[in-house]
């Protein structure tokens, strides 16, 4: 076949690349029928078990209850609207709070010792302490300061849960921090750059894009973790769904709770895994064989 009296090639896969093609394809519908079948046989071995039990009309009605759900629904969804607010509040004073930590913690030279170690101090108490006591300590402790002032438990709780999760963040963004490779510090020095301008244009922006995966995790973990605000006497999704119970003597509504919980972080969730599994291909790309 010519054009203009050029000849021109078409490339046509050979029979080896062909039979390849084939193969993989048989492969994956293979590895396709076989997760299906084990996931139907799963599915019907757990329900039978479940359903068979002795005591599932009890479980059903306890925590399975439509009716209750449909009356729970409106009020769950009200304090829901309270936790979305927390964690937006929270997440902002996160970020900032653990952005700083973390470039405390990054400062060089002897002349800022005292710095680095208030910082790791920080980062140590607070993740070793259970989120649920921090919020006990913050939320009861504060306001017996000052008797005279009424603080509301939902800016109480966000305090707690910005402490807690900004040493978790501090760590990560040093972690990636310090996997910027030490040349770009110099390179950016090189070029005039103050230590200030090196961290804000050069090292974070490289630290911050190796730890995303990291970040979004506790992001999620946050989201969920909101709901602890309860403790404290915020009527939160949580807490409503408490008052609920108290007055159907029925769980529905905390299996309710924990659903809009689930439906709430399921977006942040597949998007953290979408972007670990294109940053495992990027980093992998042309090192297969």
């Amino acid at each position: 076949m010519t054009t203009g009296g050029a000849p021109q090639i078409t490339w046509q896969p050979s029979a080896l690349e062909v039979d390849r093609r084939a193969h993989r394809r048989r492969t994956s519908g293979r590895s396709v029928l076989i997760a299906l079948v084990s996931t139907v046989i799963f599915a019907v071995v757990v329900g039978t078990l479940v359903l068979s039990s002795p005591g599932w009309d009890s479980v059903r009605e306890t925590f399975f209850n439509l009716e209750v759900a449909a009356d729970s629904l409106p009020r769950i969804l009200e304090g829901l609207w309270l936790n979305i607010r927390v964690l937006f509040f929270a997440a902002i004073g996160v970020a900032v709070l653990g952005t700083l930590l973390a470039v405390m913690r990054s400062l060089r030279g002897p002349v800022f010792f005292p710095v680095r170690a208030l910082a790791a101090g920080y980062t140590d108490l607070f993740r070793g302490l259970p989120v649920l006591i921090v919020l006990y300590l913050v939320g009861f402790g504060i306001p017996a300061l000052d008797p005279t002032q009424r603080y509301p438990a939902a800016v109480l709780g966000t305090i707690g849960i910005t402490l807690c999760y900004a040493a978790y963040v501090a760590e990560v963004l040093r972690a990636g921090m310090d996997a910027v490779h030490p040349s770009q510090r110099i390179a950016a020095r090189s070029l005039g750059l103050s230590h200030g301008e090196t961290l804000r244009l050069v090292v974070i922006p490289q630290g911050l894009r190796k730890v995303v995966p990291a970040l979004m995790n506790d992001f999620v973990s946050m989201q969920k973790d909101v709901g602890l605000i309860s403790v404290l006497g915020a009527v939160d999704a949580i807490r409503a769904a408490q008052i609920t119970q108290a007055t159907t003597y029925n769980f529905t509504p905390y299996v309710v709770a924990g659903l809009l919980f689930v439906a709430m972080s399921f977006p942040m969730i597949r998007l953290t895994d979408h972007i670990s599994a294109r940053m495992a291909r990027r980093e992998q790309a042309g090192g297969t064989v």
